[in-house]
């Protein structure tokens, strides 16, 4: 007799699939398409820090199409308004009444495509968004489909006429990635699979959202034992008190590598989080939510650096077990 699959089990073969299916499109760059998959699981968003070219819309499109959600895309300009995003208002001469028309915000999957190149006002409409999931356009209040996921790009080397997002702002993001270049041997791959072909419209749907909603909801279910809750705030304190930190990881910081783990660890098909999985997670999620001390810049340490470091010097618990 074949023994029932776990939630944690059901949801590893999930994200597997969805992975194998983006990877027909997004070649060579399993960690970047895991962490967006992850990032989803824990209604986060991503923030995907990259010159242009290296497959940012690709990535979201073909997350749209694998987990069969809707999905959006906006080119942030200086000139772009709040309205342009949410939605407006609009008088209707049959009705003699005002009725919401959507924005393209209402969808699955929104790509926000050079987020940074949009005024201060604009980026705030978005992440309000983000966070409370709902928009609101005069008296109207629109909840947002769920899943809601939110891509945003924005492109580190070119800064003129950009506003850069605040700090504040960064920490709304669960991660901030690279995608980065391809290997040879993978950009040799995707030159062949996109000559004669577009393996965009090959990408199959793998779940629904109504199973990517339920694989959510297990994943708040995965176990984080009390030794594991203490090694992780001990990661997050530690960034606190670091000397090569002038700002350091936020309460919002310690729930959001908290849930990290817990998807990371039901993508391994655990039903519990052990140490590993807050080492994992610990680079992607914390680095964009601290700020370096001017000493640190000088000396040109990156964020993830400092974090590797401070992730190494914490001890770690001896754990084989989901002890409670």
């Amino acid at each position: 007799m074949q023994s029932q699959q776990s939630p944690a089990q059901m949801i590893s073969q999930n994200v597997d699939r969805i992975v194998s299916e983006i990877e027909k499109v997004i070649i060579g760059k399993r960690h970047v398409v895991t962490r967006a998959v992850i990032a989803i699981l824990c209604e986060g968003h991503v923030l995907l820090e990259d010159v242009p070219g290296l497959g940012k819309t690709m990535l979201a499109r073909s997350l749209a199409a694998a987990v069969g959600g809707s999905f959006s895309r906006v080119q942030f300009t200086p000139d772009l308004l709040p309205t342009d995003i949410t939605g407006a208002m609009v008088y209707d001469p049959r009705t003699v009444e005002f009725t919401y028309r959507e924005g393209p915000v209402v969808a699955n999957i929104l790509l926000a495509d050079e987020i940074n190149r949009a005024g201060p006002r604009t980026q705030s409409s978005l992440l309000e968004a983000m966070e409370e999931r709902q928009v609101s356009v005069e008296r109207h209040s629109v909840i947002l489909p769920q899943p809601f996921f939110v891509i945003a790009t924005q492109n580190p080397v070119e800064l003129e006429g950009t506003f850069p997002l605040p700090e504040a702002q960064l920490d709304r993001f669960l991660m901030r990635l690279s995608i980065g270049y391809p290997e040879i041997d993978d950009e040799r791959e995707m030159l062949r699979r996109f000559r004669e072909n577009r393996p965009l419209d090959t990408v199959r749907n793998i779940v629904s959202t109504e199973e990517m909603l339920s694989m959510i909801g297990a994943v708040r279910h995965i176990r984080i034992s009390g030794v594991v809750e203490g090694y992780l705030l001990d990661i997050i304190r530690a960034t606190r008190s670091d000397e090569s930190l002038e700002v350091g990881a936020s309460p919002r910081a310690a729930l959001a590598l908290a849930r990290a783990s817990q998807a990371w660890a039901a993508t391994n098909g655990r039903d519990y989080v052990i140490p590993d999985d807050v080492r994992e997670m610990a680079p992607d999620v914390l680095a964009h939510r601290l700020i370096a001390t001017a000493e640190s810049e000088l000396l040109e340490t990156t964020q993830q650096e400092i974090v590797a470091r401070v992730v190494a010097g914490i001890e770690v618990p001896v754990e084989t077990e989901n002890v409670v």
